[in-house]
């Protein structure tokens, strides 16, 4: 999926939500990042939730074919309301992972009804590191599950791709960071140091 209005629709919709923040921030990998794009809210705001859903769906639709994968299952914590959502609205049963195996019941890492050979499209918000997509895979993978396509509204350019693919998985995204922020700035929403700021943090080139 490679459309532009899909692009600035996101664009659009996480600058009216608040989602783009300035300041410093210490991310899920460890590392810190003088912006932050804080998808997590977005099921706080009906219209915009129903809106990226369906950007998500038409993503998985265009780049990935719903043919190819029996299950979905959200990356802990952001994907999760995003991958339920998902599967609802494609009739495909929904699994979760958890962040960290639990003490009690069964003791599973997965929850669901996941058999040997299923596969599994993985869906999260977004790709810094990749470290929690190859740990949500790693999960699943374990238990017989098959994870070859990772899906996410925007790649943050900071090798995460790269280093998902060593796993073996093949990531598809919509809008680029750097993509993201040209947009914002044309549409006057951030200024030129605010641009700077993001683009200085990409890794990949």
């Amino acid at each position: 999926m490679n459309s532009e209005s899909a692009k600035r629709q996101l664009c659009q919709i996480l600058f009216k939500i608040g989602a783009v923040k300035f300041g410093a921030f210490k991310l899920i990998s460890g590392k810190t990042s003088p912006y932050y794009i804080d998808l997590r809210i977005v099921p706080s705001f009906p219209d915009a939730f129903h809106k990226i859903c369906d950007i998500y769906i038409k993503l998985i639709e265009d780049d990935v074919g719903i043919e190819n994968f029996k299950l979905v299952a959200g990356v802990p914590t952001a994907g999760t309301p995003f991958g339920a959502v998902v599967a609802y609205n494609l009739h495909r049963p929904f699994l979760y992972v958890r962040a960290a195996q639990k003490k009690h019941g069964r003791g599973r890492r997965v929850e669901g009804v996941l058999a040997p050979g299923d596969r599994v499209l993985l869906l999260d918000d977004l790709i810094t590191s990749g470290k929690s997509i190859i740990q949500a895979a790693s999960a699943i993978r374990a238990e017989g599950g098959i994870v070859d396509d990772v899906v996410v509204l925007i790649n943050r350019e900071e090798g995460g791709e790269e280093t998902i693919r060593k796993e073996n998985l093949t990531l598809r995204y919509l809008l680029k960071a750097g993509e993201a922020a040209y947009m914002l700035h044309e549409d006057g929403v951030i200024d030129d140091e605010e641009l700077e700021t993001i683009l200085k943090q990409k890794t990949e080139r």
